[in-house]
Order: C-alpha cells, then structure tokens, then sequence
C-alpha cells in the first residue's frame, strides 16, 4: 500500500506487543497458579519473545512461523482453560482467555481472516470447556457467554480498528503520490510549453528574413535556391508542428511530416521502415530528422527513406537524386554521413542510445 501504510501498520504491530506483554506480565502474572497454568503461560511468554523478533522490526510474523505459533497459543488457552474450576470460567482465575486473544492479533494482524478464524477458535474451546462442566444455573451460562462474546468482539473491533487505519494510511498516501505525480506533469507541461514557444520563436526568427526578402522582392522565388530555403523553412515548421503530438511512435511521426511535406511538392517518396518503436529524446530527433529535411529538399523529382530500428541503434536515411548545397553534419549524439552516389546523394544519421 506504501511506505506510509507500512510505517503505520508496523507502529500497530509494535503497540499491540507491548499491550500484550503488559498485560501478560503485569496482569496476568499474578493470577497463574500450578503447573498446567504456568506451562501455558510460559508458552505464550515464548511466542511473544519469538514474534517481537520480526514485530519490533517492523515486519510482520511471516505465515510458516505464524502459523504454528497460533497453534500453540490455542493449545496453552485451551490447557490453562481447563485448569481453571468451572465455576471461574471467563472469572478473574480465567486469566488466558483474553491473553491469548491479545497472542493471537501480535500474530495474525495482517490476516484479518485468519486471525478472526483463530478468535473463533479459541472462543469454542473455551465453551467446549464450559458444556463439558454441565453447569445447570441459565443466569450463569448467559453471563459467561456474554463476558466471552465482550472480549472477543472487543478484539475483532481492535483488529477491524487496525485495518481500517492501515487502509486510510495507504489511501492518504495514494492521494499524496497523485498530487506529486499532478505537480510533476504539470510541470513537465509548463516546460514542454516554454520549450516549445521558445523553438517556435526561434524558428520564425530564422523564417522571418526569408519572408520579409520575398516580400520587399530581394529574393527572386523563380531562383533554385529561393525556393529550397522556402521548403527547407516549410518543412523545418513542419516537424516542429509535429514534434509536439502525443503519439506511440514519435520518430516516425516526425519522418512522416517530413516526407508528407516532400509529397506535397510533387516528390515521389518511398518508405521503408524496420524494427520497433523506440524511446528516442525529442533532441535526438531533431539530430536525425534535420539531414532529412536537407535531403528531401534537395531532391528533385524521387527519393527513398529508410527507417532502421535494431536493439540500441536507429539510422534514418534518404538516397535522393539531388545534391544539397549545404550538408549539415552531426553532434556528439548523431552522427551524420554523406555520400554522393553518381547523380544520387546518400545521407545516413545514425544514433546509438548506449555509446560504445
């Protein structure tokens, strides 16, 4: 349920020890008389010495130690009940009724079932003991059933007590992780937004000469040239636009802007992808869809893309039939390779997500 829960549900553990070590000592103590008695509360000493050993770590007792250790508990209140005279049953004399009880939640806590299995247990062999006193007098029978059915309920209530804390721990820790995780996107957001604007700025701060040079007719738009800034520039706002889509596979969505755009211009553009979608950082993106975007704007009638994805590496190339005046080459993360191929120009950018 989480560190918080646990934290209560150990502080529980720890609290309801050492009732129960109160309780057998200081209460308990003085009222065990002979040997079967004092066999049984030996017993029950034991049991609490072993289940301190994981209960003050703040763990629970694990099932194969918990149990056997409940079966002796059963078995030292069922021994120390018939040592008790009939007539003080569920009396003062009757000391391990509720003791053990107390034995039985150190051991069961996080077994709600069990443990209420175990107190039922225990409250049978106690009445199996009163039915095999024939007592006679009904006012006596309904008074010893009462008292018992008090302390067990009063048990249960602990233990339904412990639970229901325990599970309002967990559930005020699921909502403190959702806020974080709310804060976390939101911010996330509020910086994907700043990245984004500050791009889009810095993209129309390099389109923005290009259109005003069209507009006052410093630039001829007949001119080769000319009108490969204007795809290269249409084609770079593109990618952009698409960068920040929410989609499985953001690479190929981005190369698919590109080649849409190509097509757009009358390109006859092929596409062959391999591998599957991989986690790829939007900077290293932009690394290998820019020599792309060269690519394609440079070519004059056909291109072919490539897409290869195998374990820790992605390539993404385009064999085109124009050559690009400017050959953008890579960083650190990208590296970058170009090859003339006759007429053909051959790109490669190549990324590898676990340098050698």
């Amino acid at each position: 349920m989480g560190e918080t829960a646990d934290r209560v549900l150990g502080g529980c553990r720890i609290a309801l020890l050492i009732v129960t070590a109160v309780i057998q000592v200081g209460l308990s103590l003085p009222l065990v008389s002979g040997t079967a008695s004092g066999s049984a509360f030996a017993a029950l000493g034991a049991v609490l010495v072993v289940a301190a050993f994981w209960v003050l770590r703040g763990r629970a007792v694990p099932w194969p130690a918990a149990m056997p250790m409940a079966v002796v508990v059963l078995a030292a209140s069922a021994i120390a009940t018939w040592a008790v005279p009939s007539g003080e049953l569920f009396g003062e004399r009757h000391w391990v009724f509720g003791l053990a009880g107390w034995h039985l939640l150190v051991l069961l806590l996080d077994r709600p079932v069990a443990a209420v299995v175990a107190l039922g247990a225990q409250l049978a062999l106690t009445l199996a003991r009163l039915v095999a006193s024939a007592p006679t007098d009904r006012f006596e029978i309904g008074g010893v059933v009462i008292v018992g059915l008090s302390v067990i309920t009063f048990q249960v209530a602990t233990l339904a007590l412990v639970r229901v804390v325990n599970r309002r721990a967990g559930e005020a820790t699921e909502a403190l992780l959702e806020r974080d995780r709310l804060a976390h996107r939101k911010a996330l957001a509020e910086q994907q937004e700043a990245d984004q604007k500050s791009r889009f700025a810095g993209q129309l701060g390099a389109t923005l000469p290009l259109l005003a040079g069209l507009a006052d007719r410093t630039l001829d738009p007949r001119d080769e040239v000319v009108r490969q800034r204007c795809a290269l520039a249409a084609t770079q706002l593109r990618r952009l636009f698409a960068e920040n889509d929410d989609v499985p596979d953001p690479l190929m969505h981005e190369v698919s802007a590109c080649v849409d755009l190509a097509e757009r211009r009358g390109l006859t553009v092929t596409v062959a992808v391999s591998g599957e979608p991989a986690p790829v950082p939007t900077a290293v993106r932009r690394e290998l869809t820019g020599p792309l975007m060269t690519a394609l704007v440079a070519a004059r009638s056909q291109a072919r893309v490539s897409v290869l994805r195998t374990g820790d590496e992605i390539r993404v190339a385009a064999i085109t039939d124009g050559e690009p005046d400017a050959r953008p080459n890579g960083s650190g993360a990208v590296d970058v390779e170009w090859h003339a191929l006759g007429e053909r120009s051959w790109m490669e950018a190549k990324w590898r997500s676990r340098p050698t």
